[in-house]
């Protein structure tokens, strides 16, 4: 499948010659696709959310000077999510700001990580704290891709997808109970079908607040203490949220009355989610104190009505704590 997610992908694309664009990926993705980059102006980093930082970027820069990367030139970056936000980020901070653009190759950056021009690296255990909102020429999603990746990565995408039907689909969620992780490996089309689902419902989102201002906030659902988890426990993305989505929604019972927190993180388990991990309250807390989402003594935190609705409370830090205690 070549899915045009962002217009216009195909004159955009079409327009990039050898002489003006240089591909960023990652090593895995290098071995497993050489034909891809052959005779192309490559650059190749070390896979892993531990190699997102500053440092990165810096060696990007550096050898974008070495081709001669000028205002013409447009950055492609080939890879999962971590890759999309470095290259969203190393575009948007050269010579302030050239062309770039996307082919997502794992299931979760197709369906979120890609989408809508958030980018940034990390300042050790705090996530995407330094960034930019700077939209991509283009996404180009090849489910071809998808054929190497192992389970685990599956399951990461299909924690962004939950989300999603927590959020904004109630008839989504519905489908997926009745799913599985195998049926969508095997089924290509209802396969490409869910991905594009899901990029249409937060490209909705974004083009309505592209700075989140307002209803984008909604994308963070799970986020909140998933971020503040993530890099301090070595959990993958997939995990991470997925532990926040069942805390946010035992908070959400204590705010709106939730009342299908059994439902969500039982489907969470059935895509091979974890929804619980002994951790450190001082240090998780400690980390939400530096979130992006923190308004002084108070957190946006995304809470749900009922599967499918979703909205945004202003928490005080204090009240967080003593959940989180819980």
């Amino acid at each position: 499948m070549q899915q045009t997610i962002t217009a216009p992908i195909v004159s955009s694309y079409a327009k990039i010659s050898k002489t003006n664009a240089v591909f960023i990926t990652d090593e895995n993705i290098f071995t497993l696709h050489k034909k891809l980059f052959s005779n192309r102006k490559t650059i190749v980093l070390k896979a892993g959310e531990v190699y997102k930082t500053q440092a990165t970027i810096n060696s990007i820069i550096e050898q974008l000077i070495a081709f001669g990367a000028d205002k013409t030139t447009t950055l492609i970056g080939v890879g999962g999510g971590v890759i999309t936000d470095i290259t969203g980020f190393a575009a948007s901070v050269y010579m302030r700001g050239i062309a770039f653009g996307f082919v997502p190759t794992t299931l979760l950056a197709m369906v979120d990580a890609s989408i809508g021009g958030k980018s940034g690296v990390n300042v050790g255990i705090y996530k995407n704290m330094i960034g930019n909102i700077q939209q991509p020429q283009f996404i180009i999603n090849d489910s071809n891709f998808l054929k190497t990746l192992p389970l685990a990565e599956w399951q990461n995408g299909f924690a962004e997808i939950i989300k999603h039907a927590c959020i904004k689909d109630a008839a989504m969620f519905k489908h997926l109970q009745q799913k599985s992780v195998q049926y969508y490996q095997s089924k290509k089309k209802e396969l490409e079908l869910l991905i594009a689902q899901n990029a249409n419902i937060k490209l909705s989102i974004v083009r309505k607040d592209v700075l989140e201002k307002g209803d984008r906030k909604l994308l963070n659902f799970g986020h909140t203490l998933g971020h503040a988890l993530e890099n301090q426990y070595e959990l993958s993305h997939g995990e991470a949220i997925s532990i926040g989505m069942n805390f946010a929604c035992k908070l959400s019972a204590q705010i709106t009355g939730f009342k299908q927190t059994v439902q969500v993180v039982e489907l969470l388990n059935q895509y091979g989610l974890p929804t619980n991990v002994t951790y450190n309250k001082t240090k998780v807390l400690n980390a939400l104190l530096m979130d992006k989402k923190k308004e002084l003594d108070k957190i946006n935190f995304i809470v749900l009505q009922k599967i499918g609705k979703a909205t945004i409370e202003l928490i005080k830090l204090t009240d967080l704590e003593k959940l989180l205690q819980n």
